[in-house]
């Protein structure tokens, strides 16, 4: 199993997810909390990394940037202005560039990732490509699950990237995906980060379930 260590110049900056050939970013770290932020350094004990199958990830997933976008997740918002060190209008700035994306729905069905944009799908057959631990300049580190494009349509991304903050065999219960063409790419992308949570929780539910965190 490849492990590798990868130092990151800087975590601040401006990114999109424009296309499937443009990167989409998450940032992790085993402290994590929705506001990407860890008040103490978190490190990975490598011997309890383990290697996890796209099985993990398997079921019909919705993207929370429309909620964040109507209103539904201004509770939230709100709620980590109250003990997190920006304002309410700070968090909105912030998320709006990490869980931007017009991919609105996901669906993981054995080796098979369909995305849909606009409600018209596009299907890649992938396959296990390791994983890899990551250092951020801030010290903390997360666990990145890759696969590779072995099939499936030509607009299919070559590459795929899970964050959960897990790190050993587990059913996700979200999870931020990063997509592209350039594998190596993905890995130095940690501002755009599309979130996704099962495809029956209401907006209201989401919400909830972020502000329980």
């Amino acid at each position: 199993m490849k492990r590798t260590t990868l130092k990151r110049a800087g975590i601040i900056a401006i990114g999109a997810l424009v296309a499937f050939s443009t990167p989409a970013t998450a940032q992790t770290t085993t402290a994590h909390t929705h506001a990407h932020q860890a008040e103490e350094v978190a490190l990975i004990d490598e011997s309890q990394v383990q290697a996890r199958a796209l099985s993990d990830w398997a079921a019909d997933w919705q993207s929370i940037y429309p909620y964040l976008q109507d209103g539904t997740l201004d509770a939230v918002m709100a709620h980590k202005a109250e003990s997190g060190e920006k304002t309410v209008e700070e968090y909105q700035a912030y998320y709006q560039t990490g869980y931007k994306t017009d991919v609105e729905r996901i669906l993981i069905d054995a080796s098979t990732v369909t995305f849909f944009r606009d409600g018209t799908p596009i299907q890649g057959e992938y396959e296990d490509d390791g994983y890899e631990i990551l250092t951020y300049e801030s010290g903390n580190q997360g666990v990145r699950y890759l696969f590779r494009k072995s099939g499936g349509d030509a607009e299919a991304p070559t590459s795929i990237q899970f964050s959960d903050h897990n790190i050993v065999p587990t059913k996700a219960d979200h999870y931020h995906l990063y997509w592209g063409n350039d594998r190596d790419a993905l890995l130095t992308e940690v501002t755009n980060w599309p979130t996704y949570f099962p495809a029956q929780m209401s907006g209201e539910d989401i919400a909830h379930e972020m502000m329980a965190h």
